[in-house]
């Protein structure tokens, strides 16, 4: 059963491989998902999802899979003994309760009836202990008590129903969306160029075993400097006007980027670069730094990011006097060509669809002037980013 399960996941594009399925036959084995259906999916997405931002994928596909109840009910069968679970449930329940559960004796008989109350119920039922409805004591609904229930929709209430029929809440993680803070965090570490600096302050347990295993056993404690992450970071953020629809996204992503990288310099400007950015927006007309000044401060190796939705009028990119707060002696495309020349890797995140970007034509001017290293604000996106930027 397992095995095809296994073949809807490949076919579902999720990278699964035969020795993730072997830890989870080993799992198994092992009674580390027992007698629960929800169980048993999470212990599943644990041994075969490796990226989270295939769990939505994986719970369509589980969904589609185990919708036959019959599978769900035989593979509940080869793990739990049933004289165990009647054993087990006499200890908790009352005789009045064990008569009822008595009468519906397995998970397949009692998605039958559940089926049939569907069809025999013809409007929205509140309360009592036979209809499919709300708060109430029958086996079927929401909000309600039945110890041995089948929960329909919403959040639930008293945590019994024997099966959840209702949706995961994983979607967020897929490719295509757009990120939450702890999700950029994860695609941000692809960037990521360790090294050891300053004081020796963590201990090196492989040289001390070593060390002491040739100084016949007499402890030699060797110590090394801390491992961070040593890429350093220059971050340009596009602030105003088109980008206010895009300033959670924003911080988000500038909240996980302080977090994660221990080198990072960041700086403001509107709409496109020209001869000068800011670091506090309410200071920027009496606060402004050269860009000139940023290139000399900054050595090559640093990794440039800028963020914007590069949509504006192509003169501001293209002519002199183009920016729209002051007039600028040089075209915002020369600043940029100049930014290529003194660092070794830069890319432009666009929190814009990536399908809307072919209709403006500032976009595409964008683009091509940073050698088409545009990627969209998502997921996706973000992982291609930094696996060019960690080349």
């Amino acid at each position: 059963m397992l095995i095809n399960f296994f073949n809807n996941l490949k076919q579902a594009h999720i990278p699964v491989s035969i020795r993730e399925l072997l830890d989870l036959f080993a799992a198994l084995e092992n009674n580390l998902a027992f007698g629960s259906i929800d169980e048993f999916y999470l212990l599943a997405r644990t041994c075969l999802v490796k990226d989270e931002k295939y769990y939505d994928k994986f719970d369509l596909a589980f969904g589609v899979y185990f919708k036959d109840l019959q599978l769900v009910n035989d593979l509940l069968k080869a793990m739990i003994p049933e004289d165990w679970i009647r054993k087990e449930m006499e200890k908790i329940f009352s005789e009045e309760e064990m008569a009822k559960i008595n009468a519906m004796d397995n998970l397949e008989e009692l998605m039958e009836a559940f089926k049939k109350r569907l069809e025999e119920q013809k409007e929205r039922h509140q309360g009592g202990k036979k209809w499919i409805g709300t708060g109430g004591t029958s086996p079927f609904g929401n909000g309600g008590y039945n110890p041995m229930g089948i929960r329909v929709g919403g959040e639930g209430g008293n945590k019994k129903a024997a099966k959840v029929w209702d949706k995961r809440s994983y979607k967020n993680l897929d490719d295509s969306v757009e990120l939450g803070t702890r999700n950029i965090k994860v695609a941000l570490r692809r960037l990521r160029q360790f090294a050891r600096t300053g004081a020796a302050d963590e201990l090196d347990l492989n040289n001390t075993i070593s060390s002491t295993a040739r100084s016949g056993g007499l402890l030699d404690i060797k110590m090394v400097p801390e491992r961070h992450n040593a890429v350093k970071v220059l971050l340009f953020l596009d602030v105003g006007g088109s980008m206010d629809p895009h300033v959670q996204v924003c911080e988000e992503l500038f909240s996980a980027a302080r977090s994660e990288f221990k080198h990072l310099e960041y700086f403001y400007f509107h709409n496109f670069i020209y001869d000068a950015v800011w670091k506090d927006n309410y200071r920027r007309n009496s606060e402004v730094l050269q860009l000139h000044d940023i290139m000399h401060k900054y050595s090559s190796d640093y990794k440039v990011v800028f963020v914007g939705d590069a949509s504006m009028s192509p003169y501001e990119i293209g002519a002199p006097g183009g920016c729209i707060e002051y007039y600028n002696e040089e075209p915002g495309q020369v600043w940029m060509e100049r930014m290529k020349a003194t660092f070794d890797k830069l890319v432009w995140l666009n929190p814009l669809p990536l399908d809307h970007w072919p209709y403006t034509q500032s976009i595409q001017m964008t683009r091509q002037l940073v050698d088409d290293k545009m990627y969209p604000l998502t997921l996706q996106g973000l992982e291609e980013g930094m696996a060019f930027l960690s080349k």
